[in-house]
């Protein structure tokens, strides 16, 4: 019979929100104070660049926050953000699954100075939960053993403590993992998950009193909702396995009937439920829990063996005609399912799982936290609700789907690069036609009789300081009412008329008034004009610089337009390496993820050929004995105890 032996609560599930949080908040800058154990430091983004990252990370675009990241990084457009930037890839690096990445970013900045402790343990306590999802367990424990303590939440540090006991477990250190949870006070909520692992732990360490004790007190315990209760059935069917193991059947129906008779455990129990009672010699007792596993799912492996144990329990009462009954309906249903597999395994081989898995994946979250949580509607699909379950498997899907994704993005950019060629012919044509104008416009410019006219002005403004010639700064009306007052000085010097002396005493009187206001104003108007000049000078200076770099820029034009093409082309045998290297890799994970499947159907297989083998032994075995007038000798309870083999 199957050993399915249930191991210890496994603590997966979805990355928690606290993470993007976590994550973000190490990346930022701290605008005010705040306790780093209870909240995190606000946002304060200083470059453009860093924001647009941000936002696609709180998009949950990780992978386009990563590519963004890198041009950035790779521009220097994140002075501000340096360090706190690398923290946010490996956070980014994280999320998309690059474990290795990520541990070495996190390894690297987190034992730098200043990190706040609390942020340090917690970047650690979800790279240890990586490293144990992806079943790097030395890795595991090197990052959740070194995670402190006090500085976590509540239920962050609960989680540690099972996922380093855990850990152990599954590296078959069962003294560590019950150093781990003795003398700790689990939280509400955890409490009984803590006293489950120790059970196990303390009875595969081969300390069964205490572990039985452990797990029998959990299992009486009043379940408080679906978890607890679920809690509480495991602990029931690990603790009837072992006694069942350890010689004690009437312990083991004890503990066995505590187990809910809906629940998921229940096949398993019904099974175990039937063997204590048949090693007891309670046969008629056995058929109860048996009868009732014949009309479940005959996928269920506790429901397979069912086949076989009613017929046994029968020849074992001496109604060997309802025995012999039963052991034909048993070879008839397991050459069906047999046959049923082989068809399962064959279209598992031509890729069909995959494509169905695929084909209903229509959201495509990408992400480490991802999980297939149901499996295609396909024949095949039916019997690997247990590989679902299985690490290795949801973690080799991720790497085939973000292959896919990959190859995806690769095709987009295929096409994006056809797009790039038609721009830089575009391009090319349009510097054809501009350039030339611009050339021309440029050639027009003349800057040297500008700077002339600069020179001279300073120089008559040089002369008049030297000379006193206010009227040289003069406004135009001034100077020419100047001018002609002189005209009419000069015309009145020689003038005999009787009323000559009083024109010329008017003519003085006018021109000293003009002379007067130009005279006030000059100092004034000097001021501004040397300040306009020099004005003048900084725009001219500036003019001659942007038309020596609009003539410089001009002439890179068909460099620069040559330069992106030869960009452009150099990636398309970058893009089609990688696209063949993203193809062999996803055939080969494709490979990996079929040779799984088929190795657990084959597996499924063997079973039902090793149930179908002593299923036509007994009949046959029955009727030879039923022929020959001999009894049907029972099956020693220590072998049906071992054939069960639900212990921790």
């Amino acid at each position: 019979m199957r050993s399915d032996v249930p191991r210890s609560i496994r603590l997966g599930g979805s990355l928690s929100c606290l993470l993007s949080g976590l994550l973000l908040c190490l990346a930022c800058q701290a605008k005010e104070p705040v306790d780093a154990a209870a909240s995190l430091p606000a946002v304060e983004v200083k470059d453009l660049a860093y924001g647009d990252v941000l936002f696609h990370f709180f998009q949950d675009d990780y992978f386009g926050a990563l590519t963004r990241l890198t041009v950035a990084q790779e521009q220097g457009r994140i002075a501000h953000h340096q360090a706190d930037a690398e923290l946010l890839a490996g956070g980014l690096y994280l999320s998309l699954g690059q474990h290795r990445e990520a541990g070495e970013i996190f390894t690297r900045v987190l034992n730098r100075p200043g990190v706040p402790p609390a942020v340090r343990d917690r970047a650690r306590f979800y790279l240890g939960k990586v490293w144990y999802q992806r079943g790097y367990f030395d890795k595991a424990i090197d990052v959740l053993a070194q995670t402190g303590a006090r500085t976590l939440p509540e239920g962050m540090e609960a989680e540690r403590r099972l996922l380093l006991a855990e850990t152990y477990l599954a590296q078959k250190r069962y003294d560590d993992a019950v150093r781990v949870l003795n003398g700790w006070t689990a939280p509400p909520g955890w409490a009984g998950y803590a006293e489950f692992n120790r059970g196990v732990a303390l009875i595969r360490a081969g300390r069964f009193a205490e572990g039985s004790r452990e797990l029998d007190a959990l299992g009486r315990r009043p379940a408080q909702g679906r978890e607890t209760a679920a809690l509480r059935d495991k602990a029931n069917l690990a603790l009837g396995y072992a006694l069942l193991q350890a010689g004690r059947p009437v312990d083991a129906e004890d503990a066995l009937q505590r187990v809910r008779l809906e629940g998921p455990q229940s096949t398993k129990a019904l099974l175990g439920l039937g063997w204590a009672q048949s090693a007891a010699g309670h046969y008629e007792d056995a058929l109860t829990p048996w009868l009732e596993l014949r009309g479940r799912n005959v996928l269920d492996s506790a429901v397979q063996e069912s086949y076989l144990a009613v017929p046994y329990a029968y020849a074992q009462l001496g109604a060997n005609s309802q025995a012999a009954e039963f052991y034909e309906t048993a070879v008839r249903e397991f050459e069906a399912e047999s046959a049923r597999i082989d068809e399962s395994i064959g279209a598992i081989q031509d890729g069909k799982l995959l494509a169905a898995i695929v084909r209903t994946d229509v959201k495509g979250d990408m992400g480490w936290q991802w999980q297939l949580a149901n499996l295609p509607d396909a024949p095949e699909s039916r019997y690997l609700y247990h590989l679902l379950a299985r690490n290795e498997f949801q973690e080799g899907l991720k790497n085939y789907r973000q292959l896919l994704f990959l190859q995806k993005n690769l095709d987009v950019w295929t096409d994006n690069v056809e797009a790039f060629d038609n721009m830089i012919e575009t391009r090319r044509a349009r510097d054809a036609t501009q350039i030339p104008a611009a050339e021309a416009r440029l050639a027009g410019a003349d800057l040297e009789s500008l700077r002339r006219r600069h020179t001279d002005i300073e120089s008559r403004i040089a002369a008049a300081d030297a000379s006193g010639d206010v009227v040289a700064l003069g406004t135009v009306r001034e100077r020419t009412t100047y001018s002609k007052v002189e005209q009419l000085e000069a015309m009145a010097v020689d003038s005999t008329e009787p009323d000559a002396d009083e024109t010329r005493e008017k003519i003085r009187l006018v021109k000293g008034v003009l002379y007067w206001q130009m005279h006030s104003a000059y100092k004034a108007r000097a001021w501004a004009v040397r300040k306009n000049n020099r004005e003048t000078l900084t725009a001219l200076h500036e003019t001659e610089g942007r038309w020596a770099q609009v003539h410089d820029a001009i002439g890179s034009v068909p460099a620069r337009d040559e330069g992106f093409a030869e960009r452009v082309a150099a990636l398309r045998p970058r893009m089609a390496a990688a696209r063949n290297e993203i193809e062999r890799l996803r055939q080969a994970e494709g490979g990996y993820l079929a040779d799984l499947a088929v190795g657990e159907l084959t597996a499924q297989r063997e079973r039902l050929a090793s149930y179908l083998l002593q299923a036509r032994y007994a009949l046959a075995t029955l009727y030879d004995r039923a022929a020959n007038g001999e009894p049907v000798k029972p099956k020693p309870a220590a072998e049906a105890a071992e054939a069960a083999g639900e212990a921790p």
